[in-house]
């Protein structure tokens, strides 16, 4: 065993105090007496207790340690010291020690004999002042009756904010054991529908951050589900003396009766604060299944833990409910925060059939939305397949909440929510709050359905009145291209056709007709065979477009552009006549590519102006391009930008025309367009001379 040496503080013997919370509020001296009771070793927290460094104490009588007293002097006190350990084996008590500056304390020891290292017996002691040891018992005292005692939840988290300690208090109030409570996050113990409020608190005093006073917080424990608690807590960051483990201290007070007008004050809010967020979120669009979907999204982890949207399939719109009859659905939005197989049960399903008898049908007997526990007898009254029965029963949804859809005094469809066990059932305000979110997304997937209705319509009679076949000539090739805009837009008026002529001669027409929906399709259709039929008899594209605006003008058409070009292929010339539409661009063999904008014109329906014609020379072999502006003009980006990029994809090409549109449309226009869009390639080649 090594002695300390004079000026080696930092040579230790073999006791040394470990880092802990109760040695770092009781220093403990360690030191060493031999046979011939004279300081052996002088270990740390020796000098602090006593006062002697280590040159002043070592091969000194120990009696300097101690002080006098009224029945033995301070030598007899050490060799009864140094005896009672010998004799003993270990004894522990309290003596009156004595500072170097000559200052009495009293102070606990505790003794044991050892061998040192060159075989010589010493007595180790282990020395603290008794003031510092009652007051740490006192303490320690305090902490284990408070624990035991007091009715207040008492608490110790780790880092992690699992459990360390808590009382008997705290594990009435969660309806859990203590031993239960041990090494469980907090999380894992009580349900809490703040979004993670409570968990960031609880992280932020952890880390050390400022203590949390009387913070009202409403929770239900997993041990005692039937009860939402409101309690009133503080958390306190531990204090990491020493290297001890980080981690928070709490109190917790049940304040739920106390506190239940703000228990429903703060449900209602959840309440109102669910349905602003519906109403904003639902029926963004006029698309069927994302309203449905929107629908799902916002139930969606607040309301519940997995949703569905179906739609009734009725033989027909007078179709009445009949409950001796299955129900025929289609699902078209599904979502679930659990994992499989849930997200398969939610999802893996197009068309779903209920049997008479079934919760479905109970809740269409009334209109009113119902709630049920997912166990066998709702099993086998509701789901027909025994592989999607095995799936709900394995999915983790304890209970199911269903709402029909109603619009107009129609049942559209049905929304089906489920919570699994780690949450709450249905309540009956949970049944008014989901009627509420049922009856407005009702609302807009009825409009989203009328809409698609009408689109359906309107692009039904525009492609009824676009040409499905082209005419055909020796000169002219041509490939074109015709996109609806997407869903989100209503069907506009764009137009286009090809007009064999006299002569050879080929007429190419192009036009937009301001609007959407039923009345641009009919708009457009209206102008089309007018076009074809004045094409005939008008030679001049000026004439033929003047004629266009005045029954535009009788027709109470308010806008529409078009672009009117008559190709010879005697000449190799062209005459056009443009009424406000975008340009014609010709690409050249040699990949070149020309716009022709000197014949921009004003829209037709705007009357009182002339149209102009000119002529140009068309290289033989040369393709025209004739568009409308849904190809050049997306959002964010105008129409000259989108007409050079066109000219770009344009530029070099060559080989067959059916490729090249696609290719052009691809690039273009790599999504569903915004617009409607027309892409006509005509490719002339002039008579041969020998025909002339």
């Amino acid at each position: 065993m090594p002695s300390v040496q004079p000026g080696g503080e930092k040579a230790h013997g073999p006791f040394r105090s470990e880092p802990g919370t109760l040695l770092e509020h009781v220093p403990v001296a360690v030191f060493g007496i031999d046979d011939d009771g004279l300081v052996a070793y002088w270990g740390p927290g020796a000098q602090d207790l006593f006062g002697h460094d280590s040159a002043a104490a070592l091969t000194r009588p120990g009696a300097l340690l101690f002080a006098d007293t009224p029945s033995r002097n301070a030598s007899e006190t050490c060799a009864d010291l140094v005896e009672r350990a010998r004799t003993l084996g270990y004894w522990r008590g309290r003596l009156t020690a004595r500072h170097r500056d000559g200052t009495a304390f009293g102070c606990g020891f505790r003794v044991f004999p050892l061998k040192g290292s060159d075989g010589r017996p010493v007595v180790m002691a282990l020395a603290s002042r008794s003031d510092e040891l009652d007051r740490v018992k006192t303490n320690l005292a305090f902490l284990d009756a408070l624990f035991e005692t007091c009715p207040i939840g008492l608490v110790m988290l780790d880092q992690d904010l699992r459990f360390v300690h808590l009382n008997q208090a705290l594990a009435d109030m969660d309806g859990l054991p203590i031993e239960a409570h041990l090494g469980l996050r907090t999380d894992d113990v009580v349900i809490l529908s703040d979004g993670g409020e409570y968990q960031r608190m609880l992280r932020a005093v952890a880390a050390g951050g400022a203590p949390v006073v009387g913070a009202l917080v409403g929770m239900r424990p997993r041990g005692r589900l039937d009860r939402e608690q409101v309690r009133s807590v503080s958390f306190f960051p531990l204090s990491q003396a020493a290297g001890s483990s980080p981690g928070v201290g709490g109190l917790m007070v049940d304040v739920t009766d106390r506190e239940q007008a703000i228990v429903e004050a703060t449900a209602g809010r959840r309440r109102l604060a669910l349905l602003d967020r519906a109403s904003a979120r639902i029926g963004t669009t006029l698309d069927v299944n994302l309203t449905a979907q929107e629908l799902v999204d916002v139930a969606m982890p607040e309301f519940c833990d997995g949703a569905v949207v179906e739609i009734v399939q009725w033989m027909d719109a007078n179709e009445d409910f009949d409950p001796a009859r299955p129900l025929i659905t289609r699902r078209i939005a599904s979502g679930t925060i659990l994992p499989p197989p849930a997200t398969e049960l939610v999802s893996g399903v197009e068309k779903v059939r209920y049997p008479p008898g079934s919760v479905i049908h109970d809740m269409l007997r009334t209109n009113r939305p119902i709630s049920a526990v997912v166990d066998e007898e709702f099993l086998a009254r509701t789901v027909l397949v025994e592989s999607r029965a095995r799936l709900f029963a394995e999915s983790g949804l304890a209970c199911v909440l269903v709402a029909p859809l109603i619009a107009r005094g129609t049942v559209q469809g049905l929304a089906m929510f489920g919570r699994s066990a780690n949450r709450p059932a249905f309540t009956r305000d949970d049944l008014g709050l989901a009627g509420e979110l049922a009856s407005r997304a009702a609302i807009c997937l009825d409009n989203a359905r009328l809409y698609s209705r009408v689109q359906d319509i309107s692009l039904t009679l525009q492609r009824a009145l676009l040409p499905t076949a082209l005419a055909s000539t020796p000169y002219v090739e041509v490939a074109h291209r015709y996109l609806p805009g997407s869903h989100i837009t209503e069907v506009g008026g764009d137009w286009y056709d090809v007009i064999r002529l006299p002569d050879d001669r080929v007429a190419l027409v192009v036009g937009d007709v301001m609007g959407h929906g039923v009345p641009a399709a009919a708009a457009m259709g209206r102008l089309r065979i007018t076009t074809k039929a004045l094409a005939r008899h008008t030679g001049d594209p000026g004439a033929l477009l003047a004629e266009l605006d005045a029954c535009a003008d009788e027709a109470g058409i308010e806008l529409a552009t078009c672009l009117y070009i008559v190709y010879d292929p005697r000449t190799g010339r062209a005459r056009i006549a443009n009424a406000g539409h975008p340009p014609p661009l010709v690409l050249r063999q040699d990949g070149g590519v020309d716009t022709v904008d000197e014949v921009l014109g004003v829209p037709l329906g705007v009357g009182g102006v002339p149209f102009r014609t000119t002529e140009i020379e068309i290289p033989d072999g040369a393709t025209l391009v004739l568009y409308t502006d849904g190809l050049i003009e997306t959002r964010g980006q105008d129409i000259e930008a989108g007409l050079r990029t066109l000219r770009t994809e344009l530029g070099g090409s060559d080989g067959p025309l059916e490729p090249m549109a696609d290719r052009v449309l691809a690039r273009m226009l790599p999504g569903p367009p915004d617009d409607d869009t027309v892409l006509v390639l005509a490719r002339v080649r002039r008579l041969p001379a020998s025909g002339g």
